[in-house]
């Protein structure tokens, strides 16, 4: 089972694909985050294996967050 955290400032985005995902056997979306300080506080307290990044996100932004993400959990995969 794959662990899916999906960071977007859209709800209709963020929404859209956990539902999308959700259908499928393989993943399980743990969460949802509006921004990169959440995925960050998301990750200190449930790690994942794939975080589907956006890039223009309000407080952090997606490459930021990404460069915070693998110094921290280098072997998240990170999908923008």
């Amino acid at each position: 089972m794959i662990k899916i955290l999906i960071a977007d400032d859209q709800e209709m985005i963020r929404s859209s694909l956990e539902l999308v995902l959700s259908c499928e056997e393989d993943l399980d979306v743990k969460g949802v985050a509006q921004n990169g300080v959440e995925v960050l506080d998301f990750l200190e307290k449930q790690p994942v294996d794939v975080i589907l990044m956006d890039i223009r996100m309000p407080i952090m932004d997606g490459v930021l967050c990404t460069r915070k993400v693998k110094e921290r959990w280098p072997n998240t995969k990170v999908i923008i």
